[in-house]
């Protein structure tokens, strides 16, 4: 069985890296964040995971990618610091979210579709649990991520906006299957206290539910190259989500890739 669930995540992490051939982190919270940003035409090259993961060992227990997941294996790319998208990378299936929104900027209220999907049940979801959540910021293009960190850079300094703020083509939210997600009991930013409200504990206790992980988790700055961040979700669908939830690791450490 071992054995079996080896050469499965080996498989998983084959996909990761072609589709990071074909092809953030999150932002400090930001009064103005992005709501002035547009949509721009972009253009670089990913790199790929496959050698350091099949070291590893981490795979796809039969099935774990989900519905919609074997036809686009694009959804389980690991994106990060070592592995960046191309800046030229836009995804085409890009829909409006339709779930509670903070910010006007029509291009972060964006999702790719089946993303988009899962985040509406899983709103849906916490309301019926008496839980209010908001989306604060999801896709972001290649120029909006460029703009975005040359201001916390000018503001704090490169070294120090890079623990909490992705360069571009760094940014998860590129992909379009990231979200940022709030509350009012946090005045509706991104605040490491969201964590601890009502809200943020059932994110983390519900998102793999519904496709969902908390993507930069406490403690492992080290290894996803972030600060906590427990508003940031990505989708990667139910079933691979559920193992990288349960298996208690980061998406770098499940499919073998840290930063260093």
């Amino acid at each position: 069985m071992k054995r079996n669930k080896r050469v499965m995540r080996r498989s998983l992490i084959a996909i990761a890296a072609i589709s990071l051939t074909l092809a953030t982190a999150c932002s400090k919270p930001s009064a103005g964040e992005v709501e002035k940003e547009r949509p721009a035409a972009l253009g670089g090259a990913a790199q790929e995971t496959q050698a350091s993961a099949e070291s590893k060992g981490h795979s796809d227990p039969e099935g774990e990618l989900g519905e919609g997941q074997a036809a686009d294996d694009t959804l389980v790319s690991l994106v990060n610091k070592k592995h960046p998208l191309d800046k030229a990378y836009v995804p085409e299936d890009l829909v409006p979210v339709d779930v509670p929104t903070v910010l006007d900027n029509p291009e972060v209220n964006q999702l790719r579709k089946e993303a988009a999907a899962a985040l509406s049940k899983m709103f849906d979801a916490a309301s019926e649990d008496g839980v209010k959540l908001y989306a604060r910021s999801g896709y972001r293009s290649y120029k909006t991520q460029e703009a975005l960190f040359a201001s916390y850079s000018a503001r704090e300094g490169e070294e120090a906006a890079n623990r909490y703020s992705a360069r571009a083509g760094q940014s998860e939210h590129q992909t379009g299957l990231a979200m940022d997600v709030t509350s009012e009991s946090v005045s509706f930013q991104l605040d490491e206290a969201f964590g601890e409200t009502t809200e943020g504990r059932w994110l983390a206790e519900h998102a793999h539910e519904y496709g969902f992980i908390i993507r930069y988790p406490q403690g492992k700055e080290d290894i996803t190259g972030y600060i906590y961040e427990p508003w940031h979700v990505r989708f990667l669908g139910v079933r691979l989500a559920a193992s990288v939830y349960e298996s208690g690791l980061t998406y770098e450490e499940f499919v073998g890739e840290g930063i260093e």
